[in-house]
């Protein structure tokens, strides 16, 4: 393993069990489709939700006088778990581990994380960046979920187009205040009291008013609600429906998480040597030069028609 951290996809199943590999007990994550309080509230208990956006390049971010929204609270930096961001594509478990730090009680956060906290609580917010980023338990567990490619070096990016960055923030109640956890800004940023009961309504007309400062037309955000493991619950509570349905979530979890480790450029290139041999002993040199024709006519024929704002009968999708 790279001494570096890899991006990691904003996901419930991947979050999910980065925390259990951490030895998380009784949590999950669930991916939040609308920014209304009844849809976080049916969750309930939630611990904090995880925001993903676009990192705005047209003003300025980051300030030491006053954050766009809510007030700087220095003073919690030093009673609330909180670090300063000092490394590239960990902003998402830092701010997982920004919400899960400061629920140490309510969930069973397992003894490597416990014994990282008790040891970065008595260090100033940057210095616990720098632990974080120095962490080989969390940073191999983060690395774990990386996607393979074998085309992508993400550290030795050169020319071309300018990508979109995006960042991860974390909201949470701590201590009666809705707190939003940052590693970007120079504190933790006090939203105003807050109670657990609060905190849908409170976290969604925050996230409501930094939404609405994007333009229309942008509509890349995440957001991801920390709740309390869902089969528990329904076991409590005899749904047995219901943990079967979460059990199966949990089974198509890690099946995609192992898709994600897996590279599958030698397995297409030996499907497709196949293929193309299966061709030639159809009709010989014949046979597959039109079949390679074929393919490009009908091609071309979907990129006009995308041109042309229609249709072939093909669903596509656009990252």
């Amino acid at each position: 393993m790279s001494g570096g951290w890899n991006t990691i996809e904003s996901d419930a199943g991947v979050f999910t069990f980065l925390l259990n590999n951490l030895g998380v007990q009784d949590v999950q994550f669930e991916e939040l489709l609308t920014l209304e309080p009844d849809s976080l509230a049916a969750l309930y208990p939630v611990h904090g939700v995880i925001f993903l956006f676009k990192y705005p390049t047209d003003t300025p971010y980051t300030s030491t006088d006053k954050p766009l929204d809510g007030t700087f609270d220095h003073d919690a930096a030093e009673r609330i778990w909180f670090a300063a961001q000092t490394i590239q594509n960990a902003c998402g478990t830092q701010a997982l581990l920004s919400v899960l730090m400061n629920k140490e009680g309510e969930v069973d956060i397992g003894g490597p994380l416990h014994e990282f906290k008790e040891f970065t609580m008595a260090l100033p917010p940057e210095f616990r960046g720098e632990a974080l980023s120095n962490s080989e338990l969390i940073r191999d567990a983060h690395n774990s979920f990386a996607k393979s490619s074998p085309f992508v070096d993400e550290t030795q990016r050169t020319g071309g187009e300018t990508e979109d960055a995006f960042h991860f923030v974390a909201y949470t109640p701590v201590d009666g205040v809705l707190y939003e956890l940052d590693g970007l800004q120079p504190a933790p940023i006090s939203h105003g009291a807050c109670t657990a009961e609060d905190f849908p309504v409170k976290v969604t007309e925050v996230l409501q008013r930094r939404v609405a400062r994007y333009d229309l037309s942008e509509i890349r955000f995440n957001l991801l609600a920390m709740v309390r493991d869902r089969r528990a619950t329904a076991r409590e509570l005899g749904d047995f429906e219901t943990l079967a349905r979460e059990e199966q979530k949990r089974r198509d979890w890690q099946f995609e998480n192992a898709l994600r480790r897996h590279n599958f450029v030698g397995f297409a290139g030996a499907v497709l040597s196949r293929v193309v041999d299966a061709k030639l002993k159809e009709g010989g040199e014949a046979a597959y030069n039109k079949w390679i024709e074929d393919a490009k006519a009908k091609t071309r024929q979907r990129l006009e028609s995308r041109k042309k704002g229609g249709g072939d009968g093909d669903v596509e999708m656009d990252g």
